[in-house]
């Protein structure tokens, strides 16, 4: 079994057409650590880490509203510049309770029980891939969570370093759940039925979907945090809160990430880290996310064509089941194939369906075609070949011409400067979270404001989340009822 997960790991860069090497580091983007107490310095580092969006002058009726949560960066982000009725990542922003105190989906929700009865994957096993994403995407705050995480559940420290670096050390199923979480994360467009079915030897059709809906909100998350820069936490005693009595409380990183580390993993490197190497061997940066977008306008209709024939590859409900989970989200128009799959999971997806669902903006908020653009750029830039094909409809019903609309793959020279910047950032984001830098963020704040470019980080999160789900399942516009 070691040989073909290796196997899989090697392969991923000639997805690309060519070496991870040969693509050039990205000298922006933060260090991505080799080894086990490398990473543990950088997490460390991150408690530091200055917060990227700015925030106005709280007042009295703030901090009534947020109550324990007042101090929160990413509470106030969501409290001041996100539409509640959209949500996000987490869910909607803070609301009021009977109380007067204010609460969020991810303060209320227990992450140890699955949302939906029919969801029967683990949370410890769930966190390891999103343990997994997190390397991968090298989203140092995700990763410091999912370390407290994982021992507050009660795994050893040799296991964890095992995710990264000894995967022949799990068990078959693991191995390929591991995989699965690392292609989904790199290479959405590179998903094949293979794929599937060799998940097939070890989980149901539903434990798939649920993996890959898991996975695809991880790297959702990892855009939210790495494009909003919100710092590491200062502590993890919170972790504690549903973790086994059994577990001894030294075995969670509280007060510092720079724990000791057994020998057998002193000096491994990563086996989930995408590192680039010098002339002399040595780990430097990552060559982070997808290559730029290449392929000609024919290559494009090529792929759409191709996917149009396609045939889902996990379960889609029917239009009544899916009406029934989210008729007040969708209103009356005949779901797409996205809504049916989520459907399997209405508890789970109810959030993700208020973040995707178009719904009418107001004028400080992203524009439309704000949206439409940044959806087709996110698309791109994965290879998302259904979500290209309702980006571009979603542009054509804006008005925009088949020449506007493939324009946004080049050099955007032909839109303001406040568009072009908030494409940029969105293209940034997609590829990989750690390219986006703070130049980036401050160009939006200034040009189009922090409500805007909280807006945006958080709607790239969505269209993330979206194109790998929809690769992983291989669904078809043919499945959808689209307009021709």
């Amino acid at each position: 079994m070691k040989r073909s997960w290796l196997c899989t790991l090697l392969l991923l860069p000639q997805l690309y057409g060519g070496s991870i090497a040969a693509a050039g580091p990205d000298e922006t983007a933060r260090p991505i650590p080799a080894t086990r107490p490398e990473m543990k310095q950088l997490l460390e580092d991150m408690k530091s880490r200055a917060v990227r969006l700015p925030l106005p002058e709280q007042t009295a009726a703030e901090k009534e509203q947020l109550g324990d949560r007042a101090d929160d960066y990413e509470s106030r982000l969501r409290y001041h510049y996100l539409i509640e009725s959209e949500g996000s990542a987490f869910g909607s922003r803070p609301r009021t309770t009977a109380t007067g105190n204010a609460t969020t989906a991810a303060a209320t929700r227990d992450f140890r029980r699955n949302a939906d009865e029919n969801m029967s994957l683990s949370y410890e096993f769930k966190t390891e891939l999103f343990w997994i994403v997190s390397r991968t995407n090298n989203c140092q705050y995700c990763l410091g969570h999912q370390e407290q995480k994982l021992s507050a559940a009660g795994l050893p420290e040799d296991r964890i370093a095992a995710l990264d670096m000894e995967w022949e050390s799990f068990t078959p199923a693991e191995q390929a759940a591991y995989g699965w979480a690392r292609k989904l994360t790199w290479s959405p467009h590179a998903i094949t039925d293979a794929d599937i079915d060799a998940l097939r030897k070890h989980y149901t059709d539903l434990q798939i979907l649920e993996m890959t809906l898991s996975v695809a909100g991880n790297n959702a998350i990892n855009r939210w945090k790495e494009g909003t820069g919100v710092a590491q936490s200062q502590h993890g005693t919170r972790f504690f809160e549903n973790a086994s009595t059994t577990v001894p409380r030294e075995s969670l990183p509280i007060d510092t990430f720079v724990t000791p580390t057994s020998g057998k993993f002193q000096k491994k490197r990563s086996v989930v880290a995408a590192l680039a190497a010098d002339a002399n061997g040595t780990s430097t940066r990552a060559v982070v996310g997808v290559p730029p977008v290449t392929e000609t306008r024919l290559e494009v209709e090529a792929q759409l064509a191709a996917m149009a024939n396609r045939h889902a590859r996990l379960p889609l409900l029917s239009s009544e089941k899916t009406f029934k989970a989210f008729g007040k989200s969708i209103g009356t128009t005949p779901p797409s194939a996205w809504m049916r799959l989520l459907a399997n999971f209405p508890n789970e997806s109810q959030r993700r369906i208020d973040s995707l669902v178009d719904r009418p903006v107001g004028s400080e908020d992203l524009s439309s075609l704000d949206r439409a653009r940044i959806s087709w750029v996110v698309a791109r830039q994965d290879r998302a070949w259904y979500a290209v094909a309702h980006a571009l409809k979603r542009l054509q019903d804006l008005g925009q011409t088949t020449e506007q609309i493939y324009a946004l793959d080049g050099d955007l020279k032909s839109l303001s400067e406040g568009e072009r910047a908030i494409l940029v950032m969105a293209r940034k984001l997609a590829t990989s979270p750690i390219t986006l830098a703070d130049e980036d963020v401050a160009t939006v704040v200034k040009q189009s404001g922090p409500r805007r470019a909280t807006q945006l980080i958080n709607y790239v999160t969505s269209r993330a989340y979206f194109d790998r789900v929809t690769e992983a399942a291989g669904l078809s516009t043919s499945e959808d009822q689209l307009s021709k």
